[in-house]
């Protein structure tokens, strides 16, 4: 019997820790695998920020957009603008322009209308000197009162010489008085003084004797006695300086007014005795004063005329 000898050889060999190479290529894929894996969740997360990002941006580059495009309209209304109020500004200069010619026409049509009232203040000034020169030299002959106290002549409010009815003629008469006749005859010659200076013989166009009675009888009667009377003035007149009537007889005329131009209100016999008088009235020319206007307003036209040619050529 053969002895079976067991064979302790292999028990007795020494472990063997190093893996086969079937495991390592194995454990190898598996971590490619896993790190493939890894880097195909990390680009997939990445694409998807990615993508997030560039629709981000898409989302900004049209709000870019809509800004630049709002920015174009504001440029283009600030544009409009800009030429608004160059437009505005260049009426505002002209508009200063014509306010400033139009001051100095302003300026000069007040000058003007100045010189033009002074013209014809120096008519009615002209006028009520002239009745001051004839009171004077009747104030110089005879004094200013008669021996009752009253005044020979004054100058109304009308600037007119009056004189008291009561110095010339007895009531309810037209026949003069002997006192009233030295009173004429010194108004006879101031006349012809007056007269015989053209520069005021040339502005004067009549010299109106005007008879006026109080309100006692008809107004018929009243107006034929203050028409007798006031003619009677003049027929003196003329009769006492023959030269008056000569040289100026053409500047005289009567009117009798009978008892409507009043001067004192009541039915007193002071009242009645006041509207019982003689007026003498300067009446000027119309034609002086026409001349002085008919001048201012061409001289005006004239002036405007170049104003304006300068404004246009302007």
């Amino acid at each position: 019997m053969k002895t079976r000898r067991r064979n302790f050889k292999r028990d007795y060999e020494t472990p063997n820790f190093w893996p086969s190479f079937t495991d390592v290529m194995s454990t190898i894929a598996l971590i490619l695998f896993f790190l493939m894996l890894l880097a195909y969740i990390q680009n997939m997360v990445t694409g998807n920020r990615l993508l997030h990002n560039v629709a981000k941006l898409e989302v900004k580059e049209l709000e870019l957009k809509n800004v630049e495009n709002e920015l174009a309209i504001q440029k283009a209304e600030l544009e409009k603008v800009k030429a608004e109020a160059e437009r505005i500004e260049d009426d505002l200069a002209n508009s200063q322009k014509e306010i400033y010619e139009q001051r100095k026409i302003i300026l000069n049509s007040n000058r003007e209308l100045n010189e033009l009232r002074s013209k014809l203040e120096s008519i009615a000034v002209l006028r009520l000197d002239i009745l001051e020169k004839v009171k004077h030299s009747i104030e110089s002959e005879l004094g200013r009162t008669t021996a009752r106290g009253e005044e020979l002549v004054t100058i109304g409010d009308n600037a007119n010489i009056i004189i008291n009815e009561s110095l010339v003629f007895e009531t309810d008469s037209y026949e003069i008085k002997p006192e009233g006749r030295e009173l004429l005859d010194q108004f006879a010659i101031a006349f012809e003084k007056i007269l015989d200076d053209r520069d005021i013989r040339n502005y004067i166009d009549s010299i109106n004797i005007e008879g006026h009675t109080d309100d006692v009888g008809t107004s018929s009667y009243n107006r034929e006695l203050s028409a007798k009377r006031s003619a009677e003035v003049v027929n003196y007149l003329m009769s006492s300086n023959p030269q008056l009537e000569k040289k100026y007889a053409g500047f005289f005329a009567t009117v009798g007014f009978s008892k409507f131009r009043p001067i004192a209100l009541g039915i007193s016999e002071t009242a009645r005795q006041r509207n019982r008088r003689i007026e003498i009235k300067i009446a000027i020319k119309d034609s002086s004063i026409q001349d002085i206007i008919e001048d201012y307003l061409k001289e005006t036209s004239e002036k405007l005329s170049l104003i304006h040619g300068d404004i246009y050529e302007e």
